[in-house]
């Protein structure tokens, strides 16, 4: 979708600052329906007890009381280990600890702060009288806006961001047309999403109550158990019902927004470059039709240095999703038994707040399905079977679109199925089935060829924690577990539950995940190959000895599938054919970073065999019912095979020059980020002339700067690794 549609679809909203985003019913806020940190009871309390008293408790690092599912959370983006001035004048201080609960205490968001319009704010605001650190947005995200935020008024923010381009511009004096309601709209949103306001409810009776917060969840990391891991820099500010459907909430998140309890020895900070990989990314998923999160803004704090494998600048990126539970948050509350352990600490079990978070999540699955469940009705074979095949869905479409996600800790499992922590993330570029993109992940535990076992791995994990459950569930006749379910269960009970609990859905679970994702991956790369019938032999024929030419000829992955759109079954038969292939082979090989080590006459053989097979293939379907109704069957079937197979993909190489062009230049920077981000949102488009034979040099700078990034790149950069540390 261009912008020029974006931007009317979200016109026709009735849209409103930020702190006025309309909170939903108590029922839908994750928050009143599961169990505070006990440090943290209310808002009300959090407000009027923690952060003026004891402010360290929402982030210092510690184990949270088993029953908690989430604390509640200031964002407050500072260096850590916090630098405490001494007094002024100096004087001797007696109580020590007081003295520093004083001085974050001061630095808390807690003074009461005019909104941004007469419009009745759904929040109040709240700032720091001591911590205004410069912000500046430099990027926000239309197709976000668009889809979960229609009636989010950002002012004069995309003015304020300039025009996406890629190349130079001519600088020219801009003459503001800004209202000060567009200024004051825009700021109070940048003001927000960089944490240095925040929006709170307290106890009220007009609406539900409201502060933001941090979750709970352990995981296992690289296939060891860690403990309990939670949120460590992603604080959820704020959560809304679409406009349009009242059933759909989506949570606004800021990730590197400062410490929470969670944050373990970290800052709690995320740097410029993991953050731009992140907000970009999370966009060019979605446009991939790749289940994700979403990212809406990106906004950097320069002033504010991170310590990583070098000193970095600070910046947050905002991100919205459904939910961010995750398969770590069953796993904190009914840990694995008898597991090694590498972490630094874990709660006992705690089954009944496992029963609400369950209940929570169960809700919301089925309500977004349009069942009617009741309340007596059993609910964790459904909720398991459902993660599963949503996480199926989700890694075949990874398989397809040759995506590596780096992590896929139980703790990155979405229970939504969504795509979650992009961190050392990479796109296929040429194609290698034993990819590993995550330099940390030594021994290829996370590589392309074993993302689909690493998910049966997470969905077990997940049976694992709720096995207790279940079982108990089979035991009274398929019933839901009620309030207080295990209290009384004796060790043996417990032992019984979950053992019947795992055996009893593991072969269908298991059986779903495989079903589930090859008949995805399958219909996805039938799609890309622009082939509508469903044929048991594809893969064995058509799709695999494709694959096993791209790796034994080292060809572009993406590459390949986008010149493939373009061939059609005439090619075989015209009278000069063999001209005709040899130069659609030509470019297809042209996709290889190291032409002179290939053998052209015999990998030209092979690619003509495979073509003849794809060809009579193709054939089959011009009759058919597939595409009754197209009048030009050869010109549809490359339509729909061009609208699947992306011209523009977020390279390593792509990703990497343009970290380093918003590091250099914020002004510069965030325009062409800004055009990154319009190609990967639009990935299918022609970008840089496709089809012109105009040579790049007689192309015009922009159209040139779309072609270039449109290309492999810098072989130096193929199999680029990143590693975890962001």
């Amino acid at each position: 979708m261009n912008t020029l549609r974006a931007r009317s679809i979200m016109a026709n909203f009735c849209k409103v600052p930020i702190s006025s985003l309309p909170l939903p019913p108590s029922s839908h806020i994750v928050t009143h329906n599961l169990t505070p940190d006990p440090v943290t009871l209310s808002p009300a309390e959090f407000f009027s007890d923690v952060l003026p008293n004891k402010p360290s408790l929402q982030r210092r690092a510690r184990l949270l009381s088993k029953e908690s599912h989430f604390s509640y959370v200031n964002p407050m983006p500072l260096e850590f280990p916090y630098e405490i001035t001494p007094p002024d004048p100096p004087a001797i201080i007696e109580d020590k600890a007081g003295y520093i609960e004083q001085w974050i205490s001061e630095r808390e968001a807690r003074h009461s702060s005019p909104v941004s319009s007469q419009i009745q704010p759904s929040l109040n605001k709240y700032t720091s009288k001591l911590r205004d650190r410069k912000r500046e947005l430099i990027g926000l995200s239309e197709t976000c806006l668009r889809d979960c935020l229609p009636h989010l008024d950002v002012g004069d923010a995309f003015e304020v961001l300039g025009n996406p381009a890629l190349a130079p511009q001519i600088e020219e004096e801009v003459i503001s047309t800004s209202s000060p309601e567009a200024e004051a709209a825009r700021q109070e949103l940048v003001d927000v999403l960089s944490g240095h306001a925040v929006l709170m409810a307290l106890e009220s009776s007009v609406g539900p109550s409201f502060a933001p917060w941090s979750a709970r969840y352990s995981g296992h990391q690289f296939g060891s158990w860690a403990g309990q891991l939670g949120d460590g820099r992603a604080i959820s500010i704020h959560v809304t019902p679409h406009p349009e459907d009242a059933e759909t909430t989506y949570e606004i998140q800021l990730k590197g927004a400062g410490r929470t309890p969670f944050s373990r020895t970290a800052d709690g900070l995320a740097v410029l470059r993991s953050s731009i990989r992140e907000y970009l990314c999370s966009e060019a998923m979605h446009a991939l039709s790749i289940p994700t999160t979403r990212s809406l803004s990106l906004i950097s704090l320069p002033d504010l240095p991170v310590t990583r494998e070098r000193t970095e600048t600070a910046c947050i990126v905002t991100r919205v999703a459904e939910t961010f539970i995750r398969i770590g948050n069953f796993e904190a509350l009914s840990p694995p038994s008898n597991s090694f352990f590498l972490g630094g600490g874990q709660q006992d079990a705690d089954y009944e707040a496992l029963r609400q978070l369950g209940e929570w999540t169960a809700r919301r699955v089925l309500r977004l399905k349009g069942i009617d469940w009741e309340a007596g009705d059993a609910w964790g074979k459904e909720l398991l079977f459902d993660v599963a095949r949503r996480n199926a869905r989700m890694v075949a479409a990874w398989q397809a679109y040759g995506f590596m996600h780096g992590v896929m800790n139980t703790d990155n499992i979405s229970i939504f199925g969504l795509t979650i922590d992009y961190g050392p993330y990479a796109f296929m570029d040429v194609f290698d089935s034993y990819h590993i993109c995550n330099h940390s992940d030594g021994e290829g535990r996370y590589a392309y060829k074993y993302q689909p076992n690493m998910i049966i791995y997470a969905c077990r994990a997940l049976l694992d924690a709720l096995s207790p459950l279940i079982g108990a569930e089979v035991a009274q006749g398929n019933k839901a577990v009620q309030p207080g379910w295990a209290s009384s269960a004796t060790p043996e009970t417990l032992v019984s539950w979950r053992t019947t609990g795992k055996q009893l859905p593991k072969v269908e679970m298991e059986q779903i995940l495989e079903e589930t994702c090859a008949t995805e991956y399958g219909n996805l790369m039938r799609k890309r190959l622009g082939l509508r019938r469903q044929e048991k032999t594809d893969q064995r024929e058509i799709v695999q000895p494709l694959l096993d030419m791209m790796e034994a000829q080292q060809l572009d992955f993406h590459g390949t599938f986008r010149r493939l759109a373009f061939f059609h079954t005439g090619m075989m038969k015209e009278d000069d054919s063999e001209r005709i292939l040899e130069a659609f082979i030509k470019g297809i090989l042209s996709g290889t970073p190291d032409p002179d080590r290939m053998d052209h006459g015999k990998v030209t053989e092979e690619w003509i065999a495979w073509l003849d097979k794809y060809s009579a293939r193709i054939e089959t379907e011009r009759h058919g019912e597939e595409w009754a109704g197209e009048a030009d069957f050869d010109s549809a079937r490359q339509d729909a095979a061009k609208s699947v197979n992306p011209r523009f993909v977020l390279r390593q190489w792509v990703l990497e020059e343009l970290i380093k062009k918003v590091e250099a230049d914020r002004d510069s920077g965030k325009r062409i980020m800004a055009k990154v981000m319009q190609m990967a949102c639009t990935p299918f488009e022609p970008w840089g002339a496709e089809g012109d034979d105009i040579p790049s040099d007689d192309l015009p700078a922009e159209i040139r700067e779309e072609r270039r990034l449109c290309g492999l790149g810098d072989k130096r950069f193929l199999g680029f690794q990143c590693s975890c540390s962001s």
